[in-house]
This record gives structure tokens, C-alpha cells and sequence, in this order.
């Protein structure tokens, strides 16, 4: 162990230097390919899905207890929307609030087939596009690239409820029990704080397993992971920003500016994951040449002699 550690170079610039290789190697990984047709099959079945997946959330709070519980979750995931399009989530998730329950069953029952099959072919071409992105010599088959998708789809809805639980009863908590040692604690109620955790846990894993038939190294995974969900984070400050100070989408778009504003914000976030993945591929590369570079040379076999021959 001792060894390895005198072995690592130290210098800062060493590794100022091997980090901008390797970022510049994914950024050219990532525009470089046709990165740009999966980004907008990936974003074109989340807008499809979302709408839907808001009627199939309304109409289990609806079986379980009072649908407008459900707009605490829908407020704290519409603060990293851009402003322009928040009031579209809002809009949509109060009618739903508010409908009749035998509307919303009825609704959510057809939802479940249009939001299953979005969200479905959104993950599948999210897939697609990091196989893509890693260079996948082997991609599975029809079944199991299918079969890998479903799974994802399902743990993502698993994480987002999990999260929502955990951000939510705690906020609850607090304020029943006047916990004040969480009081100053101002970030553990933040919902910026929730998302960077959920979405870096959930990209780690996604590169880890699903970006290729080989588990990906969980070193290339983890940093892959952070620096998507960190993107993520950075494109909705910058979509915010972009569409509220530079560009007056209402004067160009009219009625729709909210749906475009929404598609650019995705657009930016789907790529902040693809270049996650272009990260991880690259950090994986550099760490398997290290290894080939280090690694002490194999002992040639000992040729017979003449006279032993």
C-alpha cells in the first residue's frame, strides 16, 4: 500500500493537466457522433411521458390518501424547471389535483399504457445512446437490451418515490416535532441538495451496469455519476438564465414558448448525461493504460539449449 502511494505523482498540475485530456476527450466523444439524434428520441419520449406519469402519480395519492398532497413533491421538482415552463407542470398537476377521483382512475388507467410505453422507448434510446457513446463491441440482444430497460425504468420510479418519501418526511418531521438541530441545517431541506444525490446515485449506477454488457469500474462510474448530476443541475441554471435574460422565447414561440423553453431544458439535461457517460468511457480508458503501463513485464519462457534439445 505504502508503495503504491510513493508511486502516485503528486504534482497538481500532473493531474490539472490528465484532467483536461480526459475532458476534452470526452467532449470530443460526445460531439463527435451522432450523439445529437439519441439526445432528441431521449428528449422527445420524456415530454411524451411526463404528463402521463403526473395522471399515474395523482391517481395512486388518490387511492392511498388526499390527491393535493401530491403538490408539495410537484412544487420541489418545478423549482429546477426554468421559470418559463414551471407554470406548465403546475397548471397540468392542478387539474389533476382537483378532478373528480373516477376522472383520474379513468385517466391514470390510460395513462399507465401512454406513460409505460414513453417512458419505456425514452429509457431504451437512453441506453442506446451511452452504448453508443462507449463504444460497445458486444450490445445485447433484442431481449435483453428490452429487458435492461424495463429494469431501469422501474428502479428510477423506485429511486423518485424513495427520495420524495425521505425529502418530504423529513420536511414533515421538523416541523411536527420542532427539530431544531435540523433547523440551521438549511441544505438538508433543499431540494437541489435531494435531486444532485438521487441523480448522481442514479447515473453511477446506470454506468455501472447498464451503459455496457461489462461493468464499467465503479471509479469511472462514481465520477461519471457527480459530474452528470452536476451538469444536470448547471443546465437548468443556464436554461433559466438563457431563456429569462438573453432570449424572450414568448415574442418568437407565442402560446408554446413553454413546451420549447421545456424541450431545451431537456434537451440540456439529457446531454449533461450523455457526457457523464462520454466521462466515465474515458476515465475507464485512461486507467486501464495506466495499468498496461505499469504493470510489470510478463517473464519470457526459457528456450531450450542446443545440447538440451
Amino acid at each position: 500500500m505504502l508503495q503504491r502511494l510513493r508511486e502516485v505523482d503528486w504534482d497538481p498540475t500532473h493531474w490539472l493537466r490528465r484532467g483536461l485530456q480526459i475532458t476534452g476527450k470526452a467532449l470530443t466523444r460526445l460531439w463527435g457522433r451522432d450523439v445529437m439524434l439519441y439526445t432528441g428520441g431521449v428528449s422527445f419520449f420524456i415530454m411524451l411521458a411526463i404528463f402521463p406519469i403526473l395522471a399515474i402519480a395523482i391517481g395512486l395519492y388518490s387511492l392511498l390518501s388526499d390527491p393535493t398532497q401530491a403538490t408539495p413533491i410537484a412544487d420541489a421538482l418545478a423549482a429546477l424547471i426554468p421559470a418559463e415552463a414551471r407554470g406548465l407542470f403546475r397548471d397540468q398537476l392542478r387539474d389533476l389535483a382537483h378532478a373528480p377521483s373516477e376522472a383520474v382512475s379513468a385517466q391514470s388507467a390510460i395513462a399507465l399504457v401512454v406513460g409505460g410505453y414513453a417512458a419505456h422507448r425514452g429509457f431504451k434510446a437512453l441506453l442506446a445512446g451511452l452504448s453508443f457513446i462507449h463504444d460497445e463491441d458486444e450490445p445485447r440482444g433484442f431481449v435483453g437490451f428490452n429487458v435492461m430497460a424495463l429494469l431501469v425504468l422501474v428502479a428510477a420510479f423506485a429511486l423518485v418515490a424513495l427520495l420524495s418519501f425521505l425529502f418530504l418526511g423529513l420536511r414533515l418531521a421538523a416541523a411536527t416535532f420542532h427539530l431544531r438541530p435540523l433547523a440551521g441545517v438549511w441544505w438538508l431541506y433543499s431540494e437541489w441538495t435531494w435531486t444532485s444525490l438521487g441523480l448522481t446515485l442514479a447515473m453511477t449506477l446506470i454506468y455501472r451496469w447498464a451503459m455496457s454488457r461489462q461493468p464499467v469500474a465503479w471509479r469511472a462510474s462514481v465520477t461519471g455519476g457527480a459530474a452528470a448530476a452536476l451538469l444536470c443541475l448547471g443546465a437548468s441554471w443556464a436554461c433559466a438564465f438563457y431563456v429569462e435574460q438573453i432570449a424572450h422565447m414568448g415574442a418568437t414561440y407565442g402560446s408554446v414558448a413553454a413546451v420549447v423553453v421545456f424541450l431545451i431544458w431537456l434537451s440540456w439535461t439529457v446531454n449533461a448525461v450523455f457526457f457523464g457517460g462520454a466521462l466515465a468511457t474515458e476515465i475507464e480508458i485512461a486507467v486501464d493504460q495506466h495499468r498496461e503501463a505499469t504493470a510489470p513485464p510478463t517473464p519470457r519462457p526459457k528456450l531450450a539449449s542446443r545440447s538440451e534439445s
